[in-house]
């Protein structure tokens, strides 16, 4: 299992279905070009999980940005954290974690931090989160304005 940065439309393309496990409110070409917008203006990478076939969707994919924030500094924020629901189980958020916490403490950061839904098909989640040490900081608070 290796863990590669997508810079390519291939390699993003191949990022799409396990963001749409996540973001199911997109289109293929809706989350394409909204990645792509992200690189190219909010300091947004993506990684996904790479296993020998470099041709097949990756089963796992970590979007994040960085932000400096007064109240937590320089900040590794995690947009999507979303794996296919055919290869739960096997690691592979565990791994892009990993890899995200290592990048931030190699560059200087101050915290890692991300958002995560509250119901019950998210639990899975925040227990890997809480056995990473991420800890329950704040409530988000948001108003649609369309």
């Amino acid at each position: 299992m290796t863990v590669t940065i997508a810079q390519s439309d291939e390699a993003i393309r191949r990022c799409i279905p396990a963001m749409l496990a996540l973001r199911t409110h997109l289109t293929p070409e809706q989350a394409f070009e909204q990645i792509r917008f992200q690189q190219e203006n909010d300091r947004f990478e993506l990684a996904f999980i790479e296993e020998g076939d470099n041709t097949r969707p990756s089963p796992a994919v970590v979007g994040y940005r960085t932000m400096n924030l007064l109240y937590s500094g320089k900040t590794l924020y995690i947009d999507d954290l979303s794996t296919l629901a055919e290869a739960r189980g096997k690691g592979y958020a565990n791994a892009l974690l990993d890899f995200v916490i290592d990048k931030a403490r190699h560059e200087g950061y101050q915290c890692v931090s991300l958002d995560s839904g509250q119901n019950p098909a998210r639990y899975d989640a925040h227990r890997l989160y809480l056995n990473k040490r991420f800890n329950i900081a704040s409530h988000h608070f948001k108003l649609d304005l369309y």
